[in-house]
């Protein structure tokens, strides 16, 4: 029996007990295909290869580049040469494969995702978990339906530091905690916004799918979709998720009751087409979050912040970081303490964790399943759906209200023959 009919056996509901092939995938390498072999898709390989658990056995990309150099490097650092697709459809039918690692940008998330279920395989999926929120729930379906172990991108649940404030602040060290504060501000780099053909190694159709196929420039295909709202959805979803997901985690939260958000584009006009400053409140149920970005100008009034979250306690303040915890007491004069809690091998903590849990058929020991990833996904979302329809919105059993008409929001349409999976 390989791996792939034992997943798809459990997922039928047959009980995963201890078995010869049990034993056998403990001591043998799993066989992972790669979606997505740019930048982030070789990240993720190198952050396995480090867990000495997994072989590359197959990559897929739309680029003929990508492909070629992705696999020279994987070949350099494990010895063995992985096979090359150029469609992820093709990949999903070799058969030795164990798992199976998502690096595309979002919007081919959900078709990947849900085809990876259907085949049985395990995922680890980067995050956001989707371009829409009906992707979202469909792609938590097809999860539940297939019982397959997944672990969605969220690198920074594995912080010392994040853990530290955790434990801290469930401890009461800090008393009830009533505000939250995160922000990540940076100076964008845009690249060239000028129309042109597209690299003749880049498959531009097939790398736009189910979204619009918009002019070519590199302002928005390789590293460069994220600012780019057909694509990447801006940076609250690409980078201020990461806070929003620790947030939720540290504080146990669900998904927020009700958004605002403010903002618009004023210094990078013509070169983006998602807010260069915005500031968005989620209402969760506990406790209000704001967040706040900038890509332009001073970084933050104390650069030393200009990265992190703020937990206002009623007994103390928690400036968190991926690095660095600092507590200020709620007493006059009193000094901070600054605790410097590195982490530099969040990624591979990550990406071993999942191959971890494959190799030994235990999903509980996934830090980020899909209903994490989706809460987290689905919140910065919402928050953009505030910010696109100007008003304060609220969300609650699936359901959105608004005064103005941005239910279509929830779910885009697809482009061409590609059909949406809600």
């Amino acid at each position: 029996m390989n791996r792939r009919n034992f997943i798809q056996t459990t997922a039928l509901g047959a009980a995963a007990t201890l078995s010869p092939f049990h034993i056998l995938a403990k001591e043998s390498k799993l066989k992972v295909g790669v979606i997505g072999t740019g930048w982030y898709g070789m990240v993720l390989v190198k952050a396995g290869l480090k867990s000495d658990i997994m072989e590359v056995a197959a990559i897929a990309d739309a680029d003929e580049n990508h492909l070629t150099e992705s696999a020279e490097e994987t070949a350099k650092l494990q010895g063995v040469k992985p096979k090359t697709y150029k469609h992820y459809q093709d990949l999903l039918q070799q058969k030795n494969l164990d798992a199976i690692f998502i690096a595309t940008p979002p919007h081919w998330h959900a078709l990947q995702f849900i085809a990876a279920c259907e085949a049985g395989l395990p995922i680890y999926c980067e995050k956001p978990l989707s371009y829409d929120i009906k992707e979202g729930q469909a792609m938590m379906e097809a999860a539940d339906k297939a019982g397959n172990i997944v672990q969605i991108g969220f690198q920074r649940r594995q912080s010392d530091a994040f853990k530290t404030v955790q434990k801290y602040i469930k401890s009461g060290n800090a008393g009830t905690i009533r505000q939250v504060e995160a922000q990540i501000h940076y100076a964008a780099k845009i690249g060239d916004t000028t129309i042109q053909e597209p690299p003749a190694s880049l498959d531009w159709e097939q790398w736009c799918g189910p979204a619009p196929k918009l002019p070519y420039r590199p302002s928005i295909g390789h590293l460069s979709w994220r600012l780019e709202k057909e694509y990447g959805n801006g940076h609250l979803v690409d980078w201020g998720i990461h806070h929003i997901d620790t947030t939720r985690m540290i504080l146990g939260l669900g998904l927020p009751k009700n958004l605002t958000a403010f903002g618009g584009i004023y210094k990078l006009k013509d070169q983006i087409t998602t807010p260069d400053a915005l500031t968005a409140n989620f209402g969760f149920e506990k406790v209000p979050v704001t967040w706040n970005h900038r890509l332009w100008g001073p970084s933050e009034i104390n650069p030393a912040y200009k990265n992190s979250i703020v937990f206002y306690g009623d007994d103390a303040t928690i400036i968190a970081s991926d690095h660095k915890m600092v507590i200020r007491p709620n007493v006059k004069d009193a000094e901070e303490e600054v605790r410097d809690i590195r982490t530099n091998d969040m990624q591979e903590r990550h990406v071993a964790e999942f191959l971890k849990a494959v190799q030994n058929q235990d999903a509980g020991k996934i830090s980020c399943p899909v209903k994490e990833g989706y809460n987290s996904t689905a919140s910065v979302q919402l928050a953009m759906i505030a910010y696109e329809g100007n008003e304060k919105i609220s969300y609650e059993n699936d359901q959105l209200q608004a005064k103005n008409d941005v239910q279509g929001l929830l779910k885009r349409e697809y482009r061409g023959d590609y059909k949406h999976p809600k």
